[in-house]
């Protein structure tokens, strides 16, 4: 996954989630939120923000193993990179993490 990490912007981010979260669904966009705010926490090691940047940078690329604009799996392969991410960082998604989460997908969808 560190190939991509060069992929990864904060504007370009959320312009990929803005312009794909109902495509994306729930489910790999809460992970994308949870890796976002992860790298908001400065007691994460620069070891873990490095494979969060990587897995957003695969997110936010416009081309990757799957293209996401395929309907029903364009995300899939999205989601088998962000899901290892979270594993990774699973020790930094933190209630508050989680909160801030709901909080914007709320906002979003209702």
């Amino acid at each position: 996954m560190q190939n991509y990490d060069g992929f990864y912007s904060e504007q370009d981010f959320w312009s990929k989630i803005k312009t794909f979260a109902l495509k994306m669904g729930e489910e790999i966009l809460e992970k994308a939120l949870w890796l976002y705010y992860v790298l908001q926490s400065p007691e994460v090691p620069v070891k873990i923000k490095a494979l969060i940047y990587s897995a957003l940078g695969y997110l936010i690329m416009p081309l990757d193993l799957i293209p996401d604009t395929i309907p029903v799996v364009g995300f899939s392969d999205d989601l088998i990179v962000l899901s290892s991410a979270v594993a990774a960082s699973a020790l930094y998604i933190t209630p508050e993490i989680k909160q801030k989460t709901q909080d914007k997908m709320r906002e979003w969808f209702g």
